[in-house]
């Protein structure tokens, strides 16, 4: 099987080389604490899993709603006043519109057999 490869790399590379372009970046830029390092790093992991998801064709829909759940709690971090009632509302939003557009993406194996009806 061929690895895959983003910009000629595998996406674990490209991930550290993020994390510690983060890290110079908190070193000598602006004075960023671990935790919104770590966040930072998660989003950028989840969006990761995201696009290989779609390079492969497998578990978008599962990707998605990791990223979205990342995204969120990021942003949560750096202070947007969401509580914990408004995350589940968004959260529960759009696992229900990937989960009604994941059920457009699904067919059944076999075609579907005409019903007979038997006198008893």
């Amino acid at each position: 099987m061929k690895p895959i490869l983003l910009l000629g790399r595998e996406p674990a590379a490209l991930l550290a080389l993020f994390a510690v372009a983060v890290k110079m970046f908190s070193a000598f830029v602006i004075d960023v604490d671990v935790d919104t390092q770590a966040w930072v790093n998660a989003a950028a992991a989840a969006a990761m899993g995201v696009i290989i998801a779609v390079i492969t064709k497998d578990g978008v829909v599962a990707a998605v709603l990791g990223l979205t759940q990342a995204v969120i709690a990021l942003a949560v971090g750096l202070g947007l006043d969401w509580d914990v009632n408004t995350q589940a509302v968004v959260l529960s939003f759009v696992s229900l519109a990937l989960g009604a557009y994941d059920r457009t993406q699904v067919t059944a194996p076999v075609p579907a057999q005409p019903a007979t009806v038997r006198a008893v």
